[in-house]
């Protein structure tokens, strides 16, 4: 089989690692391992710190505040750095992860394939039905589709997570939340769902130097935590499979439409049950009364952490092997790879 190179391009203000922050950066991670592992040629432009399996082109971090300046900053450092990769290097596809893609579509000619992995809101108009020839849109959820008219709109491809052997499970009483610290995410609501239920909480997660999301974590978040209901920064690695495996459940109380919810098939994959709202993809994601249970409110929230130790760790575990693998959604990305490539 003849050996690809793909060009895969992050968003410009988050690194990229095997376990970041963010689920972008989590799925162009896994696919460049997975690239390399195979035999392809990956070669990814992301911000300054990023570890990739392939070659990395570094983009300039930028400390922050994230405002519009410091956005079409980076933006212009992704244009030019495409530009002088696919000049030197004969790149067969170029994917884009980042939400800002739009506005670094490189020249006319190669296939260009851009993973839609926030709510179609999120993205301009423009972005959702690209002028670009031989543009295509790849959605990461059924529910994610319904919701784009595009002509540019290739079949979902879901998300998936790496799915470790079963060991001997032994939860303990508290409960987690877990993901970038944010306004959309609502966690002032898991926590007065911890406190509802009467149970310790561990919040964690990263705070980015967004304005709106430092002062969410001020007003709404802080005077929240006190002795058992504590924020215990970002985790990641063997540490975050250890709080996932212990933890009585997975709170996550998104009020934004969820494309897909990778935190959510990684608490299946340690056996724990996640406790969702009713919004995006998480219906689809957690079946309720059998791996997790969807909720519609805090109060609801708390009555399902009470039920939440009635949920088998196997039948979670389960749910994560046979829908949301890891090697399932590698195969169908690198299939899609050849085919535009052709």
């Amino acid at each position: 089989m003849t050996a690809l190179t793909v060009l895969s391009v992050a968003f410009p203000l988050a690194p990229v690692s095997r376990d970041p922050v963010g689920g972008a950066e989590q799925i162009l991670a896994a696919l460049d391992g997975a690239l390399v592992e195979r035999g392809h040629r990956s070669i990814v432009i992301a911000r300054a710190g990023s570890r990739t399996a392939g070659s990395l082109v570094e983009i300039a971090a930028e400390p922050g505040p994230f405002d519009p300046a410091c956005r079409a900053r980076a933006q212009a450092r992704v244009r030019a750095a495409i530009a002088e990769v696919c000049a030197r290097e004969p790149v067969d596809v170029v994917h884009l992860h980042g939400l800002d893609f739009a506005a670094y579509l490189p020249a006319a000619g190669l296939p260009v394939l851009a993973t839609l992995h926030l709510p179609a809101a999120s993205y301009p108009t423009e972005a959702l039905n690209p002028a670009r020839p031989n543009t295509w849109l790849v959605p990461v959820s059924a529910a994610q589709a319904r919701a784009i008219a595009s002509a540019a709109l290739l079949p979902a491809i879901d998300n998936g997570v790496e799915v470790p052997p079963a060991r001997p499970h032994a939860r303990r009483g508290y409960v987690l939340a877990l993901g970038r610290i944010c306004p959309e995410k609502a966690y002032d609501e898991a926590l007065d769902a911890a406190a509802l239920a009467g149970r310790p909480m561990l919040l964690a997660g990263h705070v980015f130097a967004y304005p709106e999301h430092e002062q969410y974590f001020r007003e709404r978040i802080a005077p929240r935590l006190d002795a058992r209901r504590r924020w215990i920064g970002p985790v990641s690695g063997a540490r975050k499979r250890r709080l996932l495996e212990g933890a009585r459940c997975l709170l996550i109380p998104s009020r934004i439409e969820e494309t897909s919810s990778l935190v959510a098939m990684e608490a299946l994959a340690a056996g724990t049950p996640p406790i969702g709202y009713r919004i995006g993809a998480l219906p689809e994601v957690i079946e309720h009364g059998v791996s997790g249970f969807i909720v519609d409110d805090a109060a609801g929230m708390a009555c399902a952490i009470e039920a939440a130790m009635l949920i088998d760790p196997e039948r979670c575990r389960r749910a994560a092997r046979e829908r949301f693998g890891l090697e399932r959604m590698i195969e169908a990305y690198l299939g899609l790879y050849r085919r535009l490539a052709q």
